[in-house]
């Protein structure tokens, strides 16, 4: 049976992935401590607060005192009109999550470097073309939100994060990625869609951790043979590239469930696909597959969801 997945569902699916993966980033735990939304209010009350939420007050600059909340872990001032990094940030080095979503910072400075401790760093929506290798201090370093940028380049020095678990960069201008990456050995999920990426290296197959990857609109011909070295790879969506082949270990994905292969230049897909026995979602929408080629492929994946 050949499926036809709506406008509608694809929006649904988008929407909900894009929301589950974000939360973490924006909100913390009330339960753990009190979140405070005003500055002198955290002092008044308790000055050892571990959780402020700027979010939303249409700021220029933090305010000077909050340098007296040293104990700070969780910092929200997304959607606020900062245009440049306040000092008083750096000091606040026992920061373990700074979100500034949606303002209009241009660059990671030198002194981020400053805060060793931070474990999540969301910096999407702004209006970023530049990041300081000192970016290579934050060794603890989880999950890096840099989407809706205008990066161009990435150091390498981001490759030394080597905990990095999540690392998001949709929509820059990029065209590489430097082959440091290779040694974030810990990434699960990497999203590079809505850049101008045409190739991958090899070397990219040292990242044995990865479980989701997405280089959706970007401008791949082809992917480099050993691509099985993503042996834990479960998602990958490729759609909207120029791919014409498919590498001849591609079937050896045992932990893929869902690939997303719309809107390239395939024909036919390799000889061993039926290996891809956990396989539940296949879309090849906007491909050349003649009928032979979707019936063969219809019998070697017998219980995935295939659309063409």
């Amino acid at each position: 049976m050949i499926y036809r997945i709506s406008k509608l569902t694809k929006k649904f699916l988008v929407f909900a992935f894009a929301f589950s993966m974000n939360m973490d980033a924006q909100n913390a735990n009330p339960i753990i401590d009190k979140m405070y939304y005003n500055v002198d209010e955290a002092i008044a009350e308790n000055v050892n607060t571990q959780q402020l939420n700027l979010r939303d007050q249409q700021l220029f600059f933090l305010p000077d005192n909050i340098s007296q909340l040293g104990e700070l872990r969780f910092l929200n001032a997304m959607k606020n009109l900062f245009e440049h990094w306040d000092l008083n940030i750096f000091k606040l080095v026992k920061l373990k999550e700074i979100n500034l979503k949606a303002n209009s910072l241009i660059q990671i400075p030198r002194k981020i470097g400053d805060l060793k401790n931070l474990e999540t760093l969301d910096l999407a929506d702004n209006a970023i073309k530049k990041i300081n290798s000192n970016i290579s201090e934050l060794k603890n370093l989880e999950r890096l939100y840099l989407s809706s940028n205008k990066l161009a380049y990435l150091p390498s020095e981001l490759g030394k994060c080597i905990k990095l678990q999540v690392l998001e960069l949709q929509n820059n201008q990029l065209a590489y990625v430097p082959n440091s990456f290779s040694e974030l050995i810990n990434l699960k999920i990497l999203d590079l869609s809505y850049n101008q990426i045409n190739e991958l290296d090899p070397i990219w197959m040292k990242l044995e951790s990865l479980e989701d990857l997405k280089i959706s609109y970007n401008k791949l011909t082809q992917l480099p043979e050993g691509i099985s070295g993503f042996r834990n790879l479960k998602t990958l969506s490729l759609n909207n590239n120029k791919i014409n082949k498919l590498p001849n270990d591609f079937g050896l994905l045992k932990n893929l469930t869902l690939a997303i292969l719309s809107n390239n230049q395939l024909t036919i897909l390799p000889s061993n696909i039926s290996e891809l026995i956990n396989l539940k979602t296949l879309i090849l929408t906007g491909n050349n597959i003649s009928e032979n080629e979707k019936t063969r492929i219809k019998k070697a994946l017998p219980n995935c969801k295939i659309y063409f």
